[in-house]
């Protein structure tokens, strides 16, 4: 399955990638942490790490180690506003239950 990107949130990671000058994708994990048990994390990558697994999503390389993959696959990352706020949405079909703040999950 992999994960993917809807049309504005691949829009806003390219446009953050050009501004930056440099970088190959964006990079999607899981760690452990927060009151459910798990918080996701994401970062620009400048360079592919060793056993990095690869999807693409509208022009967007989205890289994920395998550990995490089986947290987030088939996972479908949006990036919304809200009045003042913004940032990335993720649509996970893994979560079983959210934490009150939104920072954490569990599967």
């Amino acid at each position: 399955m992999g994960i993917s990107l809807t049309d504005n949130a691949a829009k806003h990671v390219l446009n953050f990638i050009a501004k930056r000058g440099k970088g190959v994708g964006l990079r999607v994990g899981v760690r452990t942490t927060g009151c459910s048990g798990m918080a996701y994390k994401l970062e620009f990558a400048d360079a592919l790490g060793e056993g990095d697994l690869q999807f693409s999503s509208h022009g967007v390389t989205l890289l994920v180690d395998p550990k995490s993959l089986p947290y987030i696959d088939g996972m479908e990352l949006d990036y919304t506003r809200e009045g003042l706020n913004e940032g990335f949405k993720f649509n996970n079909p893994n979560v079983k239950d959210e934490c009150g703040c939104g920072e954490s999950f569990k599967v």
